[in-house]
């Protein structure tokens, strides 16, 4: 019956969710947020987190989950709307990364991003100006050991136009791939 409770209340949390573009403040705002990041067999038994408060901080359990995969609300002062859930190795990558230690993940991890993500536009290929951000849509994102790293260099740097890329965490050099599953402005 508890269960039954709190999935309404996310479920209803979620709908009435804040403006579009403003981050999520409160807890059940922030619990909405990460819940629209993967798909639902993902993140009805994932762990949802908020970000800790200092660099290399714990993370806040919101909401234990019985699988090994983490949702994590838009990371707090950043200008856009970005939840993510994440798979344990993936997981494991961005907080040893955030933290300022050398990640050391022994397999593939996987991550979703259903709300997008937002890139410099580089390649000025889409209906927004170059130099300004673009919204990547919907997409799936890949981190390999740091041995690994070799092999996905030769990707695409450019999240702008549309193809498969590569990127890194901000003060980070491990590259991740970025799948899009489709533009942001696609429906």
């Amino acid at each position: 019956m508890r269960l039954a409770f709190l999935f309404l209340l996310v479920t209803l949390t979620a709908a009435a969710q804040t403006p579009e573009g403003s981050p999520p403040v409160t807890d059940s705002e922030k619990m909405a947020d990460a819940l629209r990041a993967a798909p639902t067999f993902i993140t009805k038994d994932a762990t949802i987190l908020d970000w800790p408060a200092t660099k290399g901080g714990e993370y806040r359990v919101l909401r234990k989950g019985t699988s090994e995969w983490n949702c994590l609300p838009a990371f707090p002062g950043y200008s856009h709307d970005e939840p993510g859930c994440f798979d344990a190795a993936f997981m494991l990558w961005i907080k040893e990364s955030l933290a300022g230690l050398e990640p050391h993940i022994d397999r593939v991890g996987i991550a979703y991003m259903y709300a997008g993500a937002w890139v410099p536009n580089k390649s000025g290929d889409s209906n927004t100006p170059r130099g300004e951000d673009f919204h990547v849509g919907p997409h799936i994102m890949i981190v390999s050991p740091h041995e690994n790293q070799k092999e996905i260099q030769s990707f695409n740097h450019d999240g702008s136009n549309g193809m498969p890329y590569v990127a890194h965490l901000p003060n980070g050099t491990d590259l991740y791939l970025v799948i899009p599953l489709h533009q942001a402005d696609e429906k």
